[in-house]
């Protein structure tokens, strides 16, 4: 939408590395991890399903070393880091049944994005599709203020349980956070849900300690009163939970992964998908884009758009909308953008300029839980092109 409103609600949710879903996306992105470093040029689409006790990978991989790697003992370190580790409670990674259906990848789809000995520059795109990047100026990491703190919430949870600071907590949780907003300006959080699974406690005690971890995390950003309203486990009991309450998919939680449904989503999920799939890069250098815009003070929202035809290398378009907040027109950052000098948008340029084939400092499964974006130690959150972006936008005047 291009006109802000003038007084509106807005919700956002996270969910957690023990929501069956995610461990779906970890342990995909663990697979796409190992193949990356035995073989930077590995093609991975892997997908993953969770049950009852049950683990199934199954998709499409091109890895030369493939045969070195075990997805199974993958699968279970992922799901002993996340902590199902007790057996009493459906789920654990001592006794879930593992499938395997994992196959070589499509030669339809290789042969459009197949490298050659010197990396190709006009290397295809992986498939068609948009995708979309976002920014805004509403949180220090410049992501919209409800996925981010409902992302904090989270991880706070997740620290507590791992450190033991409340031994009841179990892996399996979700959050909410809602805020008022005037003139598109966050102004204060109306209400907080927080739902965890828990060994059979009182809920009394639950509520005490979700409550005050909320508050121990909210508080800093000014935006709690004595109005905001707390929900915490509202059905009154959540002890069966994970995959032995609810099976789960890769790519099931999109809108959890990206802005929390604030800007658009082009649809495709990102984890277990190797970089020449654009869902994903082009995804994540639409954000890095979005991101430099907004920090070089060009705008305090800015969304990326770009379309991508398969086995293509440049795009099918590019557009930027800053929504009104702009300080120059948006056509003289869409000039910059197209003229491709500042910012290359062929997958070959992303995977170089992010380093999404061999990463430093970081991995894929690390992406997998608490939001693709907004976390600094990831290469697209860098705000390195600020002044050159700046430079270049004048000469657009």
């Amino acid at each position: 939408m291009s006109k802000l409103l003038t007084r509106h609600d807005f919700t956002s949710e996270s969910v957690s590395e023990g929501h069956p879903d995610k461990i779906c996306d970890q342990i995909s992105d663990a697979i796409l991890d190992a193949c990356l470093q035995v073989d930077p040029k590995s093609h991975v689409g892997c997908e993953t399903l969770v049950a009852p006790d049950l683990v199934v990978t199954a998709g499409e991989i091109a890895c030369d070393k493939w045969d070195q790697l075990d997805p199974e003992s993958i699968a279970r370190e992922v799901v002993r880091r996340i902590g199902y580790v007790h057996e009493d409670i459906g789920f654990s990674y001592k006794t879930f049944k593992y499938l395997n259906y994992i196959q070589g990848q499509s030669p339809d789809i290789a042969q459009g994005i197949r490298d050659d000995e010197k990396h190709n520059q006009d290397q295809g795109a992986g498939d068609q599709g948009m995708m979309f990047g976002y920014a805004s100026d509403e949180t220090p990491q410049l992501m919209p203020a409800t996925i981010q703190y409902s992302h904090e919430l989270l991880l706070e949870l997740a620290h507590v349980r791992k450190t033991g600071a409340l031994t009841y907590l179990r892996p399996d949780s979700k959050s909410q956070v809602t805020i008022r907003y005037e003139e598109g300006i966050p102004k204060y959080i109306t209400n907080v849900v927080i739902s965890h699974q828990t060994e059979d406690v009182p809920l009394e005690q639950i509520r005490e300690d979700m409550i005050a971890v909320a508050k121990r995390v909210l508080e800093p950003t000014g935006l709690l009163t004595e109005k905001t309203v707390f929900y915490v486990n509202p059905t009154g009991r959540f002890v069966v939970g994970g995959p032995n309450g609810d099976s789960g998919l890769t790519g099931r939680k999109i809108i959890v992964d990206s802005y929390g449904g604030v800007g658009c989503h082009g649809g495709g999920a990102f984890s277990g998908k190797d970089p020449s799939k654009v869902d994903r890069s082009a995804a994540y250098y639409s954000r890095y884009v979005a991101k430099n815009i907004v920090a070089a003070g060009l705008a305090r929202r800015c969304e990326i758009q770009v379309a991508y035809a398969i086995g293509v290398a440049r795009p099918m378009s590019i557009n930027v909308s800053t929504f009104g907040t702009g300080t120059v027109d948006d056509a003289r950052i869409q000039a910059v953008l197209e003229n491709s000098d500042l910012f290359d948008f062929r997958p070959f340029a992303i995977i170089e300029r992010l380093g999404l084939t061999q990463p430093q400092g970081w991995s894929y499964q690390d992406t997998a839980a608490y939001g693709h974006f907004g976390r600094e130690q990831f290469p697209w959150e860098k705000t390195d092109a600020v002044e050159a972006l700046r430079r270049a936008v004048a000469t657009q005047a």
